[in-house]
Formats: C-alpha cells, sequence, structure tokens
C-alpha cells in the first residue's frame, strides 16, 4: 500500500466520472467510440476509492469533442458555484500518466506536483487539458484535476454538448450514488453551455436512472488546502 503522501485524488469531472472508461487509462486500449488507443499507466491497479466530490467553481461545455460531438467538458476552479465529480483515489504515478495521455503525451514520468499543490494551478502547455489543479484536499489528501488554461468563457465560446456525452457524464455521475437521476439531470442541464440548449426534462430522458455502484453515499466536499495561504 503506498504512503499517504504518494497519493491524490483524481477529481473527474467529465467521462472519466465513469470507472469503466477510467480503466482504459488504466489498463490501456480503445475506449468504445473513440478514434485513439491509450498506452494506459504504468501502474494498473484500480483506484484505492472512487468517491461523489463536490468541487469549488463549476462545470462549463466548450471546443469541439471529436469523440462525443459537441462541447466537452472543462472545469474553472475560480468561476461562482460547484461542480459535480467523481474523486478517485490513486498513486501520484497514476495520476501523472492519466494527465499524459490527456494531454497526448507519452505517459512514464512522475509530475512535480509540488507547485500546484502550492498555488493551486500549474499550466504545462496550451493545450486543452494541460493545465493542473488542486482546488484542495479532501480527507487531508490533495485533490488534483486538470483543465484548459482559459477561464470560462463567455457565451460566444460555449458549446453545447451531444446526447450521448450528456447521457454519459449523467451515468457516470448517477453511478456515485449521491444524487438522484432528476438531480443529476438538472445540474448538467445548468452547466454553461447546455443550458439554454438543453432541459433538466431532456438530459434526464436520455436515458434510465443508473443504479449506483455501492450504497448511498454522500458527495464529499474538497476543503482548501492547508498549505496554501
Amino acid at each position: 500500500m503506498p504512503e499517504p503522501q504518494s497519493r491524490v485524488w483524481y477529481a473527474a469531472y467529465g467521462s472519466n466520472t465513469h470507472v469503466e472508461r477510467l480503466r482504459y487509462y488504466l489498463d490501456g486500449g480503445c475506449p468504445p467510440g473513440a478514434a485513439r488507443e491509450f498506452p494506459g499507466c504504468r501502474d494498473r491497479r484500480p483506484p484505492a476509492r472512487s468517491v461523489p466530490v463536490v468541487l469549488p467553481g463549476r462545470l462549463y461545455f466548450a471546443t469541439d469533442s471529436p469523440v462525443w460531438g459537441g462541447g466537452r467538458a472543462f472545469y474553472d476552479p475560480t468561476a461562482d458555484g460547484t461542480a459535480w465529480g467523481v474523486a478517485h483515489l490513486l498513486t501520484v504515478g497514476q495520476f501523472s500518466d492519466i494527465a499524459a495521455q490527456e494531454m497526448y503525451r507519452e505517459p512514464g514520468a512522475d509530475l512535480d506536483l509540488a507547485e500546484v499543490r502550492a498555488t493551486g494551478r500549474r499550466t504545462l502547455g496550451a493545450g486543452r487539458y494541460e493545465t493542473l489543479v488542486c482546488p484542495g484536499v479532501l480527507d487531508g489528501v490533495p485533490v488534483m484535476t486538470f483543465t484548459a488554461p482559459w477561464p470560462m468563457p463567455g457565451d460566444d465560446g460555449l458549446r453545447a454538448p451531444s446526447a450521448a456525452y450528456l447521457r454519459h457524464l449523467a451515468a457516470g455521475l448517477g453511478r456515485a450514488g449521491a444524487w438522484p437521476h432528476t438531480e443529476v439531470a438538472a445540474y448538467l442541464a445548468a452547466c454553461p453551455g447546455a443550458a439554454g440548449h438543453w432541459t433538466a426534462r431532456a438530459v434526464a430522458g436520455l436515458s434510465a436512472p443508473t443504479a449506483p455502484t455501492g450504497p448511498p453515499a454522500r458527495p464529499s466536499r474538497c476543503r482548501p488546502d492547508p498549505r496554501r495561504s
């Protein structure tokens, strides 16, 4: 078992809320509908835990996804509001390799997370998911994710997500066991990019409620990192 300081929570707010899809980043392979094959992680063990989490900030949809069509999910930790996700407890090496694959880089080297832990943010490149974010801690372990280097854009920069993508996100959040199907649908429909294009009723109608993978759970709230002033 790795020591606590060698672990991080990877806060997934998009397609990796699904443990099944996360497995392709861990094990390698080509997810259904994807055009690329992932090399996988050096350490292919499943997450030690996966829990529903509430992050400070907002989820929004922008750019064009070549896999799903329509806008893809991004996270702005500075925006007012809250973002829902699933936090996976991983080793630093696993998180580094998943981040590398999201950044279209070759996995194999551990990221230096000191700067992002100290400041809350570290930009590694101009790409869509090349900015690391540490919105806080959960159970004393740092929470890490990645997003775009830009802040949440205005209406002109947003892009409505596809039905297939919303169905996938709703299923991932539903399996976390913290939010009823109707609440997940209302949350996704209200996110910038989806709002005005999707209603809660329409999102709820995309699929049947997803059975949780475990007993009912309360979402954990990401807390401010005490290391940060």
